[in-house]
């Protein structure tokens, strides 16, 4: 015990508990001093008590002193934690007020300062750090105690116990966590829409969310409704809807009666499509809302306006009848994965568009040219993936329907719709701030099947970069850099779409090209250079326009990479590093003899009982790149993690030594934690989402959360692939240190659904998750999944249909999600 005097007090270091008998000065006299931290270190926590007691107390501070029995103080079970976690204190003692400061370590906020109880956010630390906290308490005696303890905090660790895999309806968390339901499919966001019924009969899709949600984000809100990149309790949440259960749309599924489809059933189709802005708050107890009549919410579907932006504006690859000049279009379709940029809008990605579109059958009518950017974009359909341009609409101006037929039938370009799949595979900039802003589809950045468009790190005075999977097959990753260094006051600038002018119109798109030895480069498209000329023999291109409206065939001239269907890119916000999921590939595309470093496997996992073969890359793996800046046109890179199951062979396979707690299969959506919180400070969470048909015989699809190592933290290896008939062959490749307890499995999702969508909170205790399509193999009599309606109890009606939608991830201690 260490006595209060008025030459001060001490405390040691190793000391969880002090108690301090008063035998000092009164509240009286120390109320009189000034209660600077230094003051309160030199004369005691008494000052403290005293001024949170107030004159109430103070007027007895004369009385005849009393013997105070001291508080002890404790941190629970243990006084060491992790960043990110919460951490209660927990006094007792038989006084009459009570008062707690921190006296040293990094600074936190504490819940509460004058009650036996308080607690805090373990801060993000990079080594293991103290933090000493004092409990002050008096009476109206004017006695006083004070006692302190020490909390140690170590670096973020992944803090919950892993999910198992399994094949229930509902979404599965860790315990200690909380699962709320967010915006669904069919849920009116204007006042303008009625309930949804969820029977096929529901109508107005431009007034409700759309359907098979994809990517989002958070953009934050102040209490008054301006931006704030700060605000965790009331945001936007921007999200894409990238397809549709076209079967739960309709009363008893689609129709086509004489081939021709109802103009009300592919009207309700095309507005599903697209993106949508809707606002969300935080309430009592943690509990979230979505606003249905917020004037910040916004449907963009494939029919609202937009324009164009960068090299390709004004090109006659892009003029039809709707924008004769090439300037204007309509709408966005399949947004698939984003992005975003500094300025606070978002970037949403026009994946696989080609289908949508019927042209076959007018071979004649186009040119050479033509004919090979077609098929190499997979503009071939002879009908369309839902057979819109059949449609026989009641106004015959309306072409709504008309320009989804891309067949050459006018005498140009101008008297049909042969330019309409032109129009899309692009980035489109969205301002949320803005609820009446022209969305800006931004050439600059190229035409593919766009899976993401993430950002590297933003360093003043360096041009920013973004970096862009093509999803599909043997396609490549890309980079657009700026032509515009970063100046870091454009954050803030309230002209946002006129930011993105400045930095995303002009610039240089690259792709990848991998070399064996765990190096790579990045080539440029641009006209004239590296044989992309009107003299090469794959394509002759025109000029640079026509480079970006078929980046394909460019990347194809310079001898890129094809990888293993690239998907969602993801940029590590400590280390800068460029992680790029890649989902699968098969043996038809990715023989056993065509196999390379980046893209090293060939072998078969059996699917379910029958034992169905699945030659390939069935399972997926994840490289990552490393450069020196977003300017690098060199970069390092080693794959991070394969997919497999547990159960395959470890030698050849299994080839990050994946367990029962973390094995996975095709990785799709991939997320780094946000630097404004410990999940994405020091060593960041990532999370990775599943869009899995290999593994589904023994798991839904999942989310894992991991926290990677750097490029080169494994070395090389040389591995045995397999084929058909017992064939073999060799294969080289770089790989990253297996990931072991630093990645585990978070959450699985319903009945034959894709885990795709994460962003978070500011603060990071609060989680947005997209369910996409549960029940997709279902009927309308009888749907596979009754997701979300069978989260509550994990059983709902049998007839009761599937629906998209988000949710809503907290941890019960208030925590960091993840930590």
């Amino acid at each position: 015990m260490t006595n209060l005097t008025e030459t001060g007090f001490g405390y040691t270091d190793g000391d969880v508990d002090q108690n301090i008998h008063n035998t000092g000065p009164t509240l009286n006299e120390l109320a009189d001093q000034r209660y600077s931290r230094r003051q309160t270190l030199q004369r005691g926590g008494a000052a403290i008590v005293a001024a949170t007691m107030g004159g109430s107390v103070l007027a007895a501070c004369d009385s005849k002193t009393e013997e105070l029995t001291a508080p002890t103080v404790n941190a629970g079970s243990a006084a060491t934690t992790a960043s990110g976690r919460t951490v209660t204190l927990t006094g007792t003692g038989a006084a009459e007020a009570y008062s707690w400061t921190q006296v040293a370590g990094p600074a936190v906020t504490l819940s509460s300062t004058n009650a036996l109880t308080t607690s805090f956010l373990a801060p993000s630390v990079a080594t293991a750090t103290k933090l000493t906290f004092q409990l002050a308490a008096a009476n109206s005696t004017g006695t006083a105690g004070i006692s302190t303890v020490e909390v140690t905090v170590n670096p973020t660790a992944l803090g919950f116990t892993a999910v198992a895999k399994n094949k229930n309806d509902v979404v599965t968390v860790p315990t200690g966590y909380t699962v709320q339901i967010g915006a669904r499919l069919g849920d009116p966001i204007t006042g303008s829409a009625a309930a949804y019924k969820n029977d096929g009969t529901d109508t107005g899709f431009a007034n409700r969310i759309g359907d098979h949600g994809d990517a989002l984000f958070w953009f934050g809100l102040s209490t008054t409704g301006t931006r704030d990149e700060t605000s965790s309790t009331r945001g936007l949440i921007v999200q894409n809807h990238e397809n549709i259960n076209q079967q739960y749309l309709h009363t008893a599924g689609a129709t086509s009666p004489g081939g021709v489809r109802p103009e009300a059933e592919a009207l309700k189709e095309i507005e599903c499509h697209g993106v949508s802005v809707v606002e969300y708050s935080e309430g009592a107890s943690r509990a979230w809302t979505f606003s249905s009549t917020s004037t910040f919410n916004r449907r963009i579907t494939p029919n609202t306006p937009m324009v164009f932006n960068g090299p390709v504006k004004g090109s006659d690859l892009i003029k039809t009848p709707y924008s004769p000049t090439g300037v204007a279009g309509r709408g966005t379709i399949n947004n698939c994965a984003n992005g975003y940029t500094p300025w606070g809008t978002l970037l949403t990605c026009e994946e696989n568009w080609a289908g949508y579109f019927r042209r076959s059958g007018d071979n004649a009518a186009r040119t050479a040219k033509e004919l090979t950017a077609l098929s190499r974009y997979g503009v071939t359909s002879s009908t369309g993936s839902y057979g819109w341009s059949t449609v026989v609409a009641a106004d015959t101006a309306n072409t709504t329907f008309r320009r989804w037929d891309a067949r050459a039938t006018g005498a140009s370009a101008l008297a049909d719709y042969r330019n309409e799949p032109n129009q899309f595979g692009w980035v489109v900039e969205i301002d949320p701030y803005a609820p009446t802003s022209t969305p800006r589809k931004r050439t600059a950045l190229g035409r593919l099947g766009h899976e993401g468009c993430w950002p590297g790190k933003f360093v003043a005075g360096t041009k920013p970069a973004w970096y862009m999977g093509d999803d599909s097959r043997r396609e490549y990753l890309y980079k657009f850099v700026s032509n515009t260094a970063w100046v870091a006051t454009d954050a803030t600038a309230t002209d946002r779409l006129a930011i993105g002018d400045k930095y995303l119109d002009a610039g240089t798109l690259y792709v990848a090209k991998f070399a064996a030895d765990g190096t790579g480069s990045w080539i440029a498209l641009v006209f004239g250079q590296n044989g992309i000329t009107a003299a090469s023999a794959v394509y002759p291109f025109a000029d640079q326009a026509d480079v970006l409206v078929n980046a394909r065939l460019a990347a194809d001239v310079v001898g890129a990479t094809p990888m293993d269907r690239p998907e969602w890119t993801a940029v590590n916000p400590v280390t800068g590093e460029v992680y790029l999921t890649l989902t699968n590939n098969n043996a038809a595309l990715r023989p056993l003899n065509g196999t390379d470093a980046a893209n090293p496997r060939h072998y078969n996992d059996p699917y379910g009982t029958a034992g169905t073969a699945q030659y390939g890359n069935p399972n997926g793996h994840i490289i990552r790149i490393k450069e020196t800046s977003t300017e690098s046109l060199t970069f390092t890179w080693d794959i991070f993690a394969f997919g497999a199951g547990a159960d395959l062979d470890a030698t050849n396979i299994n080839l990050s030594g994946l367990t029962a707690d973390n094995d996975f299969s095709s990785p799709d959506g991939c997320w780094f934690g946000r630097a404004t919180n410990a999940s994405g400070l020091v060593k960041p969470i990532m999370w990775l989402q599943t869009d899995d048909g290999a593994y589904t015989d023994v798991t839904n699809c999942m989310m894992l959360a991991a926290q990677p190592g750097t490029v080169g933290d494994g070395g090389a290896r040389t591995i045995t692939n397999t084929g058909t008939g017992g064939a073999t062959a060799t294969q080289a490749t770089r790989i990253g240190a297996a990931p072991g307890a630093s990645l585990k499995r978070f959450l699985v999702g319903p009945v034959e659904c894709e885990i795709t969508g994460v962003d978070s909170t500011p603060d990071g205790r609060t989680l947005f998750v997209g369910i996409q399509h549960p029940g997709e193999n279902g009927t309308p009599a009888a749907p596979s999944s009754h997701w979300p309606d069978s989260q509550a109890t994990g059983t709902a009606g049998a007839t009761i249909r599937p629906r998209s939608a988000i949710v809503i991830i907290t941890k019960n201690d208030g925590g960091v999600v993840g930590l």
